[in-house]
């Protein structure tokens, strides 16, 4: 095999979004490797400014039509701290529901479509269903149950309308979310079979030192609140993020990459990050399976991603479950009303792809002047090209075609959301040498 060579992917499939990855060998030395995410900025942040409280959540539900759940959750929890508002326990409740409906939705569709096909060897989740028709309609089943969440509890299954700050425009009706328990019930079981499929995937042996970040609660598995820890012993209050996480622009991006000071280091969020973290915080069910499916965690193999995506399928449809058959009286209020006031505050939450910030900072006229968002996929950018540099020499020995799809589903582990994250993926791989 030739040392010198070339080769080009136009875009990365089964990821949400566009950009390019630019890997440059000499022999078996990688000497650069680079993510050159293309697609245009958003701009989102500019976009809020003027912008009067309420309409926030609105607009950052449309960064994502995977995840508007997380933006907006982030942007109420942080405008709410900024108004002074505390929110009822029934109002509470109902948030980790809904969050829980996101995160059935995009675990389901990840694993199912996206992130199988790479492990069992077909080239799209369409592919995969000639063989595994079961398996990929139980993914749809659960998606569509998620979906159906979030159009209970948000309006809609897609850029929920129903989300405001101070709780809900209105309470969901207690006879349509028991309507939906026995499909619950059906995803809770199939959360468990979907675990036990993916935990027996042949995982490439590749880890990483891994410097894990996520959200952490003593009481439960972090969705809408927690302190903001490491594996390295971070300890902080959100309050405190901005202290220790900088967001930094590279040429080669549209997107801000951010890294763990003082060090300026990269750093892991999402899935496997907060099994590392929370273990002990997981429901019964979950927890137990997550002990039994043959993974010892913590893992530093982010191969093992699709496993702890399964495992936080269990829990979501576990707490879904249990919120949903105690639901036995719509809450009396189904928002607190607040009066404009000049105050800044932040907030994270923990999106299906990982912790989520936001700061905003509210004017005497009571509208935007400030708005910070940092998504998940941004704070992982950093993290995806170290493990490129250290995986790219064990495909080395591959053909063109192999060794880059064998890139490709290294980058999908992260199930990257390209869109919310500017503000791939073409691979291309210079071989220099002899």
């Amino acid at each position: 095999m030739s040392a010198k060579r070339q080769f080009e992917v136009k875009a990365l499939t089964r990821v949400e979004g566009e950009g390019r990855l630019y890997v440059r060998v000499d022999g078996d030395r990688v000497e650069h490797v680079e993510l050159n995410i293309y697609e245009p900025p958003r701009f989102f942040e500019s976009f809020l400014r003027g912008r009067e409280i309420r309409e926030v959540p609105d607009i950052t539900a449309r960064i994502c039509g995977i995840c508007p759940v997380a933006y907006q959750m982030t942007a109420c929890h942080a405008l709410e701290k900024a108004l002074g508002l505390v929110m009822t326990p029934e109002i509470r409740t109902l948030r980790r529901l809904l969050y829980c409906g996101e995160w059935i939705e995009s675990h389901a569709l990840h694993m199912h479509l996206l992130h199988a096909p790479d492990f069992l060897g077909y080239e799209s989740g369409i592919s995969m269903a000639a063989d595994h028709r079961e398996v990929v309609e139980r993914g749809l089943r659960m998606k569509k149950i998620g979906n159906d969440l979030l159009a209970i509890l948000g309006g809609r299954a897609i850029h929920p309308i129903n989300i405001t700050v101070g709780g809900f425009y209105r309470s969901p009706r207690r006879s349509e979310l028991k309507k939906l328990l026995p499909e619950l019930e059906w995803g809770l079981q199939a959360a468990i079979d979907t675990l036990k499929l993916v935990a027996g995937f042949d995982f490439p042996a590749f880890e990483q030192a891994y410097d894990c970040v996520s959200l952490h609660h003593e009481c439960e598995y972090p969705l809408n609140e927690g302190r903001v820890v490491s594996t390295s012993g971070l300890d902080i209050a959100v309050e405190d993020y901005e202290s220790y996480f900088e967001e930094r622009h590279l040429p080669q991006s549209t997107a801000l990459h951010s890294v763990l000071l003082p060090e300026a280091k990269p750093y892991l969020v999402g899935p496997l990050s907060r099994v590392n973290l929370c273990l002990e915080q997981l429901l019964p069910t979950a927890r137990r399976e997550a002990e039994a499916c043959g993974i010892v965690w913590p893992s530093r193999n982010n191969f093992h991603s699709i496993v702890a995506r399964g495992v936080e399928l269990i829990e979501a449809f576990e707490e879904a479950v249990q919120i949903v058959s105690l639901y036995n009286a719509e809450p009396g209020v189904s928002r607190i009303e607040f009066a404009p006031r000049a105050a800044e505050a932040c907030h994270a939450t923990e999106a299906p792809r990982g912790l989520i910030y936001h700061r905003y900072r509210i004017d005497d006229d009571g509208l935007i002047a400030e708005a910070k968002i940092v998504p998940p996929t941004s704070q992982n950018q950093g993290q995806i090209e170290d493990d490129l540099r250290e995986f790219v020499p064990s495909v080395l020995q591959y053909e063109d075609a192999e060794a880059t799809r064998r890139c490709e589903q290294m980058i999908r582990n992260y199930d990257p959301c390209i869109s919310c994250a500017t503000h791939f993926l073409t691979l291309q791989i210079d071989r220099q040498g002899e």
